[in-house]
C-alpha cells in the first residue's frame, strides 16, 4: 500500500491507504530503524532519478524507508518510486511559496517516528529543519542532507536560509567534488563526497537489446540511417543552455551536416525555446519531445549525448548516457570534468560557446572511429558510479549515525 496525504477540509490532514502499489510484502518490521526521503517534488528532473534509484538498491533488511515530496504537480516519478516497494507521502503544496505542508510533515515526523530525516534539495532541507526545531528532542529525528548542485548557484534566500541552519545536520553529502568545492569552507571538511551514479545493471540489459531499440527509436523520431541522433536530456531551464545548443544546431544545419538533435525535458522555457527553433527553421533537425519516462531506452538508440550546462553539480543525465556507452560533447562546468577527460570519454567545450559546440558536434559526426572509442571510454567509466554502491555508501554513514545515537541516549 501506498500512503498519501489528504485534505479534510481546509486545515487538518489525514493519511488515506492508496491499494495497489508494489511492495506491500516487503515492509520491514518496525523494529528496523526508520527512515524518510524528503524531496521538493518527484519530477524527472536528475535529483528525483536518482532518489528512486537509492530506494532501489536500499537494504531492505536493514531499514525502512519512505518519502515524501513537496509539490503536488511534481508527481511523474511516483510510480516508479511505488514500484521500488516504498510508501510514498505528499505533502500537498501547490506552489513554492505554500507553506502549508510544513505542519504535514510535522504530523507525518511525529506519526511516523523516524529515527532519520534524508533530505535533498536546500529548500526541503532548511524548512525541514525548521520542522524538526520544534519538536522535542526525544522525538526529533537526526537529519542528514544531500547537496546535488552548487551551494553558491542557488537563489539567494535558500542560500542564507541553508547556511543559517545546515549546522541542525548530522551529516552532508555531495555528489561530486565539484559540489564540495562550492561549499562555504567551512563545511568543506565534513562533507563526504558521494557520486550518485546509475543502475548498471538496468543499462547492461538495455545494451543487450541494442540494435533493436536503435532501429526502433530512429524509426519513431522518423531519423534516417545516415543521419547522426544527437540526444539531449535536461529541464528547459537558463542554466541547462538549450539556447546555446539550438544556436549550434541551427550553425549545423547551416552546412548541410546530417545531424538531428532531439531534447527531452520541460520546463518554464519551453515557449522560449520551441519559438527559437521556429525562428531559426529547424523543424527538420530540432526536436522538442517533452516530458519522457523512457530516456534510457533513448539514449540506447542515440549516437551521441550533448550537454551544453552553464552549470552542473553532477548530471544524472551525462552519466546514464556514458553508462550506456554514448560519447558526450560537454560543457566543462561543476562535476562535469570529473567523470569526462576531453578526448577520452568525450569533447569538453566552453560555456556560452555554440560554435565550439558546433565544431565538436560536426568531428564527432564525420568520424565514426573517434565515436566508437570515446563510446566505450564513456561505458568503462561509468562503471565505476553503480548507484547500488553509493546505496551502500550512504547506508554505512546512516548506520554510524544511529549508532551514535545510541550511545549517546
Amino acid at each position: 500500500m501506498r500512503d498519501q496525504l489528504r485534505p479534510v477540509g481546509t486545515r487538518r490532514y489525514t493519511i488515506d491507504r492508496v491499494e495497489g502499489a508494489a511492495g506491500d510484502t516487503d515492509v520491514p518490521p518496525p523494529e528496523r530503524p526508520r527512515v524518510l526521503l524528503l524531496i521538493k517534488g518527484l519530477g524527472l528532473g536528475g535529483a528525483e532519478r536518482l532518489l528512486v534509484g537509492l530506494a532501489a538498491n536500499r537494504d531492505r533488511l536493514r531499514f525502512d524507508y519512505e518519502v515524501a515530496y513537496v509539490l503536488a504537480d511534481q508527481d511523474a516519478l511516483v510510480p516508479a518510486m511505488a514500484d521500488t516497494g516504498v510508501v510514498v507521502h505528499c505533502l500537498g503544496a501547490r506552489a513554492t511559496a505554500d507553506l502549508r505542508w510544513l505542519p504535514r510533515l510535522r504530523r507525518l515526523m511525529a506519526e511516523r517516528r523516524f529515527d532519520l530525516v534524508h533530505s535533498h534539495l536546500p529548500y526541503t532541507a532548511s524548512m525541514a529543519r525548521l520542522v524538526a526545531r520544534t519538536m522535542t528532542p526525544a522525538r526529533r529525528p537526526l537529519l542528514v542532507y544531500t547537496e546535488h548542485s552548487l551551494w553558491n548557484r542557488a537563489a539567494v534566500l535558500t542560500r542564507v536560509l541553508n547556511r543559517a541552519t545546515v549546522h541542525m545536520d548530522a551529516a552532508l553529502f555531495v555528489v561530486s567534488p565539484a559540489a564540495r568545492r562550492a561549499l562555504p569552507h567551512s563545511l568543506q571538511g565534513d562533507a563526504r563526497v558521494i557520486v550518485h551514479g546509475v543502475d548498471v545493471a538496468a543499462t547492461t540489459a538495455l545494451l543487450e537489446q541494442q540494435a533493436e531499440i536503435r532501429t526502433s527509436v530512429r524509426h519513431e523520431l522518423g531519423v534516417a540511417d545516415d543521419e547522426l541522433l544527437v540526444l539531449n536530456v535536461a529541464n528547459l531551464r537558463a542554466e541547462k543552455g538549450l539556447d546555446v545548443l539550438v544556436e549550434a544546431a541551427r550553425q549545423l544545419a547551416a552546412v548541410g551536416t546530417g545531424v538531428r538533435f532531439v531534447s527531452v525535458g520541460t520546463g518554464p522555457l519551453e515557449a522560449s525555446v520551441r519559438g527559437a527553433i521556429d525562428g531559426a527553421g529547424l523543424h527538420r533537425h530540432f526536436t522538442l519531445l517533452g516530458r519522457r519516462r523512457d530516456t534510457l531506452r533513448l539514449m540506447t538508440g542515440a549516437d551521441l549525448f550533448v550537454l551544453p550546462s552553464r552549470q552542473e553539480g553532477m548530471p544524472v543525465a551525462l552519466l546514464e548516457a556514458m553508462s550506456v556507452g554514448l560519447p558526450v560533447v560537454a560543457t566543462a562546468v561543476g562535476g562535469v570534468p570529473d567523470v569526462v577527460v576531453d578526448g577520452r570519454e568525450g569533447l569538453l567545450v566552453d560555456v556560452d560557446a555554440p560554435s565550439a559546440l558546433a565544431s565538436a558536434v560536426m568531428k564527432l559526426a564525420g568520424d565514426a572511429e573517434l565515436r566508437a572509442r570515446l563510446g566505450a571510454g564513456a561505458r568503462a567509466r561509468a562503471q565505476v558510479f553503480d548507484i547500488a554502491s553509493a546505496a551502500g555508501s550512504v547506508e554505512a554513514c546512516y548506520g554510524e549515525l544511529l549508532q551514535d545515537r545510541d550511545r549517546r541516549q
